[in-house]
């Protein structure tokens, strides 16, 4: 037995580079997991200065050079920010407000609506699973008011950090931008000159997170903003809202459109009842689903994501759970990195036989 394990041992983790490379890898996790909240602005400028890399490119392209095409782009990202901040937000801050106000007047038809279901299915349902259902419903507006207030109290904390937000970002926007191969080399520095297989996994890494971003970005504007149009042609109430909800949902692959068809189907049918126009509009939710899915999807990421559907949802589930947002945001290039170094992990082909043998 021994013996067979000193041969594992051997096998997977005589190469020092690549114990060099489980240690940073294990060392990063650990100071995402303990400071994620802290490190947050940053990786938020991170996640930006990725995206607008893409921009940097096409502006050097066209003989602009370094600095000048860090400013310009930095002024156009500074542009669209404002305009997210002072035109955008305060519309979806109200539509949001009055869907919170309107939200116990949906739970109640909600409601209405299970209780008459023991009467067409009492095969399938029964009055003590309705109740059951009731209560947990009142339960859960319960929580939702209880966390209304609890953000209203705490709203000057929240001020505080949208501020530290608007202005730190920004900043380290510029930095990463003007400084990006510059920092790239200082972190380099205190690795060996021989770093063959760290390169490697590096190359791929970084250009798959950096074409991931940017596909990711642009999923949810495309889909949100079909959304949006769709919305507001059929008269949905709460349009920008509820599209919002559904360009952020492809962030969570397959939960996500799960969770965010609950408040369409509720605010359609609050709206309309069971009518034409309830169906119509999921009819075109699916449609909007299905073309993400099965044309949008395929044609953004074909070449950054080759995971199993399985594996996908695994790592939301794991790397949501241990780093929040930024986990679910992550999970795919985490993955994507994990299979990365699983395929290039330094194994022995062939193996002394041990003593004895």
């Amino acid at each position: 037995m021994l013996n067979v394990v000193r041969r594992w041992i051997d096998r997977y983790f005589s190469d020092e580079e690549a114990l060099l490379l489980l240690l940073l890898i294990a060392s990063i996790l650990l100071v995402i997991v303990t400071l994620g909240q802290v490190l947050a602005p940053f990786l938020t400028a991170v996640v930006l200065a990725y995206l607008l890399q893409g921009g940097m490119n096409y502006c050097k392209r066209r003989g602009l050079g370094h600095l000048g095409s860090t400013l310009v782009v930095f002024l156009l990202f500074v542009g669209v920010f404002l305009a997210l901040l002072f035109v955008i937000m305060p519309a979806i801050w109200q539509q949001t407000t009055q869907f919170f106000y309107e939200l116990p007047k949906m739970a109640s038809k909600g409601q209405a609506l299970l209780m008459l279901l023991p009467q067409k299915y009492p095969d399938l349902v029964t009055d003590a699973q309705v109740q059951h259902w009731t209560q947990q419903i009142g339960d859960e507006l319960a929580k939702m008011g209880q966390l209304a207030v609890s953000f209203s109290i705490s709203g000057i904390t929240g001020v505080m950090a949208v501020l530290i937000y608007c202005v730190l970002v920004p900043i380290l926007v510029f930095f990463l931008l003007k400084d990006s191969d510059a920092i790239i080399r200082w972190c380099t520095s205190f690795l060996p000159q021989q770093r063959q297989l760290l390169n490697s996994v590096w190359a791929e890494m970084d250009e798959q997170i950096a074409n991931y971003i940017r596909g990711k970005v642009v999923e949810i504007v495309i889909v949100g903003g079909v959304t949006y149009i769709a919305f507001v042609i059929m008269g949905v109430n709460y349009a920008a809202l509820l599209a919002i909800g559904v360009g952020l949902s492809v962030l969570i692959p397959y939960i996500g459109a799960a969770v965010i068809t609950i408040p369409i189907a509720l605010v359609g049918y609050v709206q309309w009842g069971w009518s034409n126009d309830f169906i119509y509009l999921m009819v075109v939710y699916g449609i909007i689903q299905a073309l993400d899915g099965n044309v949008l999807v395929p044609l953004l990421f074909s070449e950054v994501v080759s995971l199993h559907p399985v594996a996908i949802i695994v790592a939301v589930l794991v790397f949501g759970g241990l780093w929040g947002f930024w986990g679910v945001f992550f999970a795919i290039p985490l993955a994507t990195l994990f299979k990365a170094v699983l395929s290039a992990w330094p194994s022995g082909d062939t193996l002394e036989p041990a003593e004895g043998e």
